[in-house]
């Protein structure tokens, strides 16, 4: 079942969001404070593919709760509801491990694209459609990707990785020492119905490189292609 927790104080918003995701076929778990969704959560953690969370939450913020909920899963989506204004948040759930953004106002169409795009990711990863990667670990140096037990190895040491994090080392490690561009990453892993910011792009790149370089400030191997993107650089 596509089970969804929806985290809004606005009841207008809320009833909204409710009725558009019921309308595209998913169930949906409303919850008004961070604190309901973190209780709502720890009852059933394996019950949700998805949490929607609005960031300015009365008591526990929307920040809070997915740091919370990030730490409890791997797997789950997170998508931050957010204001104009709050750019800084954005990129705040972003390095806290939310996997996208919304900002308000938005459609029903918007929403519902949105999504069933981290949607199907997630279900990719959970099961990948029953089918076996043709390759099912890959070595670069001191790193090797798991790619179907889906894990990361630095030096035979685990790193934690997102969903969407697996997904972006996942194409870098299948195209070492390739300069990829934003659009590439982007449409690779968001999906080419993706209508977001390319930043989101940078964002998970900056958290990536917190988890997998010795120095993030001065990476060597997931480093910048200056006026393009990013590649994986294997010396």
């Amino acid at each position: 079942m596509k089970r969804i927790l929806v985290v809004e104080d606005e009841v207008a918003i809320r009833e909204f969001v409710v009725i558009n995701l019921k309308r595209a076929g998913y169930d949906t778990v409303e919850a008004g404070t961070g604190e309901d969704a973190i209780r709502i959560f720890e009852s059933d953690p394996n019950g949700f593919q998805i949490a929607l969370l609005d960031i300015a939450l009365p008591g526990i913020d929307g920040l809070r709760v997915c740091k919370e909920l990030r730490n409890h899963s791997g797997t789950m989506g997170i998508i931050m509801l957010t204001a104009r204004t709050q750019e800084m948040d954005k990129v705040t759930g972003l390095m806290l491990g939310a996997d996208d953004y919304i900002t308000k106002p938005f459609s029903p169409s918007e929403l519902v694209a949105r999504v069933d795009s981290l949607y199907r990711r997630v279900e990719m990863l959970t099961n990948q459609g029953g089918k076996e990667k043709p390759t099912e670990e890959i070595t670069l140096g001191e790193f090797t990707l798991n790619l179907r037990r889906r894990v990361l190895l630095k030096r035979g040491k685990k790193i934690e990785l997102t969903q969407v994090e697996f997904q972006i080392i996942e194409y870098f490690f299948t195209r070492p020492d390739t300069a990829l561009d934003r659009t590439d990453i982007l449409s690779r892993v968001w999906g080419d119905s993706y209508v977001g910011e390319e930043k989101i792009v940078d964002v998970n790149i900056r958290r990536l490189r917190m988890k997998i370089e010795d120095e993030p400030s001065a990476p060597k191997r997931l480093v910048t292609v200056w006026g393009m993107g990013y590649k994986w650089a294997t010396e």
